[in-house]
């Protein structure tokens, strides 16, 4: 099985449960009707990111779905927590493309979200030693890096929360859900 679709989503999750805090953020992310499968970092080439609403409406519940996941929770009292997804893909479609799992403390969602796709971005090109100065490649307003003749087009979701003041149980998610 190769998948060809991806999307992106997120969700948070607050419960006196540590187990029920997370179940409410898959429900926030709306995947919690799936059985979901833990991939590691690689996006099959000719796999395109599609919108999360444009596929969840065809997913049956109990339906098998392969996902990138990333998770942080902690029932400390006003601590800040994130959970991101980043992915690096070039634009060859033959060439496959990495995904990187990040998660984090005291980070805003902008700094966990852009880390992720950065360390992305690292692990794509150095595993096809492809050379890349990070500060003169990026094009921020494009979400592109440029390096030795390709385009690397970077992404990422980011769900950050603060947990309140009473220490209830909260949980982040962060996922590529991948679509056959």
């Amino acid at each position: 099985m190769i998948p060809t679709k991806v999307f992106f989503t997120k969700g948070t999750g607050i419960s006196k449960d540590k187990l029920t805090s997370f179940e409410l953020a898959l429900r926030d992310a709306g995947i919690e009707k799936l059985n979901l499968v833990k991939v590691s970092s690689i996006i099959p080439s000719k796999c395109r990111t599609v919108s999360k609403n444009e596929i969840l409406f065809n997913l049956n519940p109990g339906e098998i779905v392969f996902c990138a996941l990333t998770k942080n929770q902690t029932n400390e009292p006003h601590r800040w927590i994130a959970a991101s997804v980043g992915s690096a893909i070039l634009d060859d479609e033959e060439n496959y493309g990495r995904i990187y799992k990040y998660y984090s403390f005291g980070e805003d969602e902008n700094t966990a979200g852009m880390y992720a796709e950065y360390m992305a971005v690292t692990m794509l090109t150095t595993t096809l030693n492809i050379e890349l100065d990070v500060d003169s490649t990026w094009l921020k307003r494009k979400n592109i890096y440029q390096a030795k003749g390709h385009n690397i087009y970077t992404d990422h979701t980011c769900q950050t929360a603060k947990v309140d003041k009473h220490g209830l149980w909260t949980t982040v998610v962060a996922a590529m859900v991948f679509i056959e």
